[in-house]
């Protein structure tokens, strides 16, 4: 071909992780066959790969949110296709970003025909930012707390936010620096296995919690009209439990989450919530894959004998929003969102909720790719969190969207 091939991607080479971005490749050949590959190195040094088929228009030119893919990683018009169907040689690892001060490097390259990858004809290196200009990261260690805190640049006065990671535990950054990024004063919180907060706690203190929300309500920058609070899986529970228990949270998003308290006491004011009863002897392991499958574990959440676990969220002056998959196969999700449901709006209370078909459990910020199972470090095993490519990019595109609008609509 008579000009260099190039690949362009727009609106910049750098973008948010969450910003969709347009690729086009000029300088083909009418209709020539080409195939385009990603490349990820995380910060592990795992590879995470994902590849499409693609042929060119008729003036050379390639532009992928117009253009079919023809097999590969996906098919079809998916504009975001190469970021969100990245996938590990190594089974069974997940897409997660710890150190959010620098962005995911992407090496996008084409690649001649649908053969053997042995001719490259152009490549670039996108970068994937997870803060925003201007975004300040300020770790927290104050009284008890273990937290990262992220103020949006100017004076705001800004919505604040509660981000709540599930039992893995850690101090998981990602999500709530990308909110920042969006406008939000958010504080990430780590409550287990997290420098000296144990593994699995005997107890939770809904105290830790108030700590975080009274810590937040100081800052300047925060409106003083409320706070919201997102969790996700363990977390979910936590965020209703804050919203319930605890003055001056006005807004709740569960992510894969229960009405109900999970797996450790919640220990309040001259109260406390139990665990829901489970029976561990009641997960499965598949014989061929070793992965661990807890949906049944837990006793039929009908029975009232486990009603003293339940969040009596309709006590609560928060308004929610519900999200879950129907493919999780860690957690019976949508079955546990829609009793929490049923319960507000049998007290007359409005409630948001959205199951989307094919999601999985880890309902992360968009453009991160399908993890369907994982090794999980509190439990030493690998666990399945279910799933389907495409309908779950959709899902956490959409689930995005939905709660940056829940919050800028009650904060």
């Amino acid at each position: 071909a008579g000009m260099a091939v190039q690949v362009t991607v727009l609106p910049s080479p750098s973008c948010l992780f969450d910003d969709p971005v347009q690729i086009c490749v000029a300088g083909l050949l009418p209709q020539q066959a080409v195939t385009l590959r990603a490349s990820l190195v995380d910060e592990s040094g795992e590879l995470f790969q994902a590849h499409a088929r693609y042929r060119a228009g008729s003036g050379g030119e390639l532009d992928l949110s117009r253009f079919s893919a023809l097999g590969g990683s996906y098919s079809g018009v998916e504009p975001m296709g190469l970021l969100w169907s990245l996938q590990s040689k190594a089974p069974y690892k997940r897409l997660a970003k710890r150190n959010v001060l620098t962005p995911f490097c992407v090496d996008l390259e084409v690649y001649e025909g649908h053969g053997d990858m042995s001719r490259l004809l152009g490549k670039c290196t996108i970068e994937r930012w997870f803060l925003g200009e201007g975004v300040k990261r300020i770790s927290v260690r104050e009284g008890r707390l273990k937290a990262t805190l992220f103020l949006p640049p100017g004076p705001g006065p800004f919505p604040g936010l509660i981000d709540l990671y599930g039992s893995g535990g850690g101090l998981v950054e990602y999500r709530a620096s990308l909110l920042a990024s969006r406008g939000f004063v958010t504080l990430a919180l780590a409550y287990m296995a997290f420098e000296d907060l144990p593994a699995m706690p005997e107890i939770l203190e809904l105290g830790y919690f108030q700590e975080a929300v009274n810590f937040l309500r100081k800052q300047q920058q925060v409106k003083d009209t409320g706070i919201g609070v997102l969790g996700l899986s363990k977390g979910a529970d936590l965020a209703l439990s804050m919203a319930t228990f605890l003055p001056g949270i006005k807004a709740a998003v569960s992510i894969s989450g229960s009405g109900f308290n999970s797996f450790i006491p919640l220990q309040g004011d001259g109260f406390t919530v139990p665990p829901h009863p489970y029976d561990l002897g009641r997960m499965k392991t598949s014989d061929e894959s070793g992965l661990a499958d807890f949906s049944d574990v837990l006793d039929d959440h009908r029975d009232p004998a486990t009603w003293d676990c339940r969040i009596p969220l309709e006590r609560s002056l928060a308004k929610f929003l519900f999200l879950s998959g129907l493919d999780d196969r860690n957690w019976k999700s949508d079955l546990y969102c829609r009793d929490a449901v049923q319960r507000l709006q049998q007290h007359g209370w409005e409630v948001e909720f959205c199951s989307y078909s094919g999601a999985g459990h880890l309902l992360e910020p968009p453009y991160f790719p399908l993890c369907q199972a994982s090794f999980h470090k509190v439990l030493g095993m690998f666990v399945l969190w279910g799933g389907q490519w495409r309908e779950h990019a959709k899902a956490q595109e959409d689930a995005w969207r939905r709660i940056q609008a829940f919050f800028w609509r009650h904060l």
